[in-house]
């Protein structure tokens, strides 16, 4: 495994999509590589006719985040095997939001039951004021007997969501400024 290059610890994220389950692999080639790769995983318990197993499963199927500089270095990440694409508009590369990222980590990190959702693009934002999560902002769903956090990559338009203490929410101020993701992302389910 070759050590990281120090300067891509400061280059932006972004979004490769990935052949189908090639998540784990693709990662580790480009871990392999060099690159600062992140691959977040959720428990799931799955049950299957003879018994209940607990799975490792990416929270966003299809796709792995990796920090690189598109100008000199797109050629190692997109001949890397299990690689699709890069997600691009108008075949340039666009960064993810470091927000995003740092807010799915902060989730990852706390030890919270974490899950995928749907994306959501509306509803009542906040930040957490208490605990594991502090600082991170997101969308609250709410349902009769307990609330959830929703952050979103919204390059990906794909969504996590964690259950919270309500006590713990305040609202957040506006949305941060980003660039508008265009219509043409193709969604998969």
């Amino acid at each position: 495994m070759l050590p990281l290059v120090p300067a891509l610890s400061s280059a932006p994220w972004y979004a490769i999509q990935v052949a189908h389950r090639a998540e784990a692999v693709v990662a580790t080639a480009l871990r392999n590589k060099g690159y600062p790769e992140f691959l977040p995983l959720y428990r799931s318990r799955r049950v299957w006719s003879d018994r209940i197993v607990e799975l490792d499963l990416p929270l966003f199927p299809g796709y792995v985040f990796c920090r690189f500089h598109p100008h000199d270095r797109r050629v190692p990440i997109v001949t890397t095997p299990g690689v699709r694409r890069i997600v691009s508009f108008g075949g340039a590369p666009i960064p993810v939001d470091e927000a995003e990222i740092a807010a799915v980590q902060a989730i990852l990190a706390s030890g919270l039951p974490a899950a995928p959702c749907p994306y959501l693009a509306a509803g009542r934002r906040v930040r957490i004021r208490h605990g594991a999560l502090q600082g991170v902002e997101g969308i609250v769903v709410e349902s009769k007997t307990r609330h959830r956090l929703v952050v979103s990559v919204h390059l990906l338009q794909r969504s996590v969501s964690v259950e919270i203490d309500s006590a713990w929410l305040a609202p957040a101020g506006p949305p941060p400024l980003r660039t508008r993701v265009p219509n043409a992302i193709t969604k998969h389910p």
